[in-house]
């Protein structure tokens, strides 16, 4: 039998182990916790998620985060407008679309500029080998995305083709791989990793490169609900962070970039995939860093900034589809660069 005060002093150890387990659980019930949704992309954004960078900043700065998978911009846009997400991905059409019906949400970082990753692509056998060719056929697109915007532009601005005369099937990623091995479509607007398995059995015969040079570029963003963020200044900061470390550590190793590197394993586990599919994919984007966010050319400049204007342009195009009624006067109030500032210093 021990003596009395080591048995004492084994009890007050017990006593104070659960008095820190305790605070423990006391803190971690003191957590907020925030949803945030993404979709299925891939970059940088995705890889921190894997990883777990956003976890634990937000942890450190008293949040919990509820990762959510959208399939499309339709349902984050139906999310936010719910206010069920405070901070999500969307496209550039899907945010101009959001915050014209009314949803209180900023745009605060650019996931990336889409470019080449978003094309349209004709199944072998189809018979189509042009843009042109699609009158008549059937094309799986997401609808109220910067692929089905740019498809629409495409069709209206560049080959000059009656968008009514196209059988136009709103579908998201998974649909259009199954209905495309089903040999259900004869051409598909989309991103990866859908884009790159069709591409395997089809060609591409426009891309949002090319469409975007001929009108407006599009982008991914991350937006926040407007009254949430202000009232949680110290999560936007810690998220942000995040962000712009994720982006120059890519930029900074993207010549390395390989299938068995940690970034791409992480978005294939996060996204699906395989991750020769996802390297490929990830060089069809530019991943702007912090500076780059802040500058005139994305997020600052008002009026006169890039994500203002390809919002606004965005308008003018969905109102000639119909898709909103009257474009905003002004979009600048929906743009807010003061996060990518405070990360680039």
């Amino acid at each position: 039998m021990k003596p009395l005060f080591q048995r004492g002093r084994k009890f007050a150890l017990i006593g104070m182990a659960a008095g820190i387990l305790g605070l423990g659980s006391i803190a971690a019930q003191a957590q907020t916790k925030v949803v945030v949704g993404y979709q299925q992309i891939v970059g940088p954004f995705v890889s921190a998620i894997a990883d777990g960078s956003f976890d634990k900043a937000a942890q450190e700065a008293g949040y919990k985060i509820d990762w959510r998978q959208f399939s499309s911009a339709g349902d984050i846009s139906t999310a936010f407008a719910s206010r069920d997400v405070p901070i999500g991905v969307l496209g550039s059409t899907g945010i101009t679309a959001a915050v014209t019906r009314g949803v209180n949400i900023e745009l605060f970082w650019i996931l990336d500029n889409i470019g080449k990753s978003e094309a349209l692509v004709a199944r072998n056998g189809s018979g189509v080998s042009k843009p042109e060719d699609l009158v008549g056929k059937k094309v799986g697109v997401p609808f109220v995305s910067t692929a089905h915007f740019h498809l629409l532009v495409g069709m209206d601005k560049v080959w000059k083709i009656d968008p009514r005369k196209v059988n136009i099937l709103n579908m998201q990623p998974p649909q259009i791989v199954a209905a495309w091995q089903r040999g259900d479509l004869d051409a598909a607007y989309v991103w990866p990793p859908a884009l790159t398995e069709i591409q395997k059995t089809g060609t591409t015969i426009a891309d949002s490169e090319q469409i975007g040079k001929a009108s407006v570029p599009t982008f991914d963003g991350i937006v926040a609900d407007r009254d949430w963020a202000a009232k949680n200044p110290k999560f936007m900061a810690a998220f942000t962070k995040v962000l712009a470390q994720s982006y120059k550590d890519y930029n900074a190793n993207a010549g390395k970039l390989a299938a068995d590197s940690a970034g791409v394993k992480g978005i294939s586990k996060m996204i699906g995939g395989k991750p020769d599919d996802i390297v490929s994919a990830l060089q069809l984007l530019l991943f702007p860093d912090a500076k780059e966010q802040a500058s005139n050319a994305w997020l600052g400049g008002g009026k006169d900034g890039g994500a203002v204007k390809a919002l606004t342009e965005s308008a003018k195009f969905l109102k000639e589809q119909r898709q909103i009624d009257k474009p905003l006067d002004d979009y600048s109030p929906f743009v807010n660069a003061s996060y990518a500032e405070a990360a680039a210093k």
